[in-house]
């Protein structure tokens, strides 16, 4: 069994929905491909977190009543909008009457809807990293050491900025597996707080203003700049770890140094 392969069972694999022959195989491929077995740790560590956050939610009461009335509405309404079939009228209007009702709740902030999953990727990465004491893969202080020890590890070149004057210093570094696909996980301290520096290329060039997050009793800061996308957590208080995420993008606009 190869990892692409791996890839495409793993959900099956988690779920024990695959047949004796092929759950045999890829437990043996993940016995010997540290990659496979760092996704495979990766998912089972966002199903356990997904299990407990608190993205579930109960519909009012009066959803289905409000559905169901504006669906027969629309059926009324459909010998007026000849161009319209009462199956097209009453699903565009239940999805926009719904989305309406979740957004007015409060129940899904819409900004945040697609980057939950990432959200409790990020989350489920730094948990990892402290039970299974795995900060760091390359443990130095050194930004000249930790930065090359990412190359041939990763397909691009993670800024690594020495922070020692703003009183976060460099720990290391090590390999994460986030948003299906290898991430630096660039390591940071203050005042015994580990903040886990997650970096890989964005999805796109433009830039992505920093946005603070809370989640669980974790503190959050996101942000794209320079083709590349960051997220850092910690549970350091907010504002340090605002001030944190400022000083990474500052050093960020600075010339390189040897």
């Amino acid at each position: 069994m190869d990892c692409d392969t791996t890839h495409d069972l793993l959900h099956g694999y988690l779920d024990e929905e695959l047949d004796v022959v092929h759950s045999l195989a890829l437990t043996q491929h993940l016995q010997r491909c540290p990659t496979c077995t760092q996704a495979y740790e990766a998912q089972r560590a966002l199903r356990t977190a997904l299990r407990r956050s608190g993205l579930a939610f109960t519909p009012p009461p009066s959803l289905g009543k409000n559905v169901r009335a504006t669906v027969r509405r629309a059926g009324r309404a459909e010998a007026r909008a000849p161009g319209w079939t009462w199956g097209g009228w009453s699903v565009a209007v239940a999805v926009l009457l719904l989305v309406a009702v979740v957004w007015r709740s409060g129940w899904l902030p819409m900004p945040q809807i697609l980057d939950e999953r990432l959200l409790q990727e990020v989350m489920a990465g730094h948990v990892r990293s402290l039970m299974v004491s795995h900060l760091t893969d390359v443990t130095s202080s050194d930004q000249h050491t930790v930065k090359p020890w990412f190359e041939g590890r990763v397909d691009f070149a993670p800024p690594v900025p020495d922070l020692t004057a703003q009183d976060f210093p460099l720990v290391g570094g090590r390999l994460d597996y986030l948003a299906n696909r290898p991430v630096a996980a660039v390591v940071y301290t203050r005042r015994q707080h580990p903040i886990n520096l997650f970096i890989w290329p964005a999805p796109t060039p433009a830039a992505w203003p920093a946005s603070p997050l809370t989640q669980q009793g974790y503190h959050l800061v996101h942000w794209h700049s320079a083709g590349m996308t960051y997220w850092a957590i910690s549970t350091l208080n907010a504002q340090e770890l605002q001030a944190f995420a400022q000083a990474v993008q500052q050093a960020a606009t600075l010339p390189a140094t040897r």
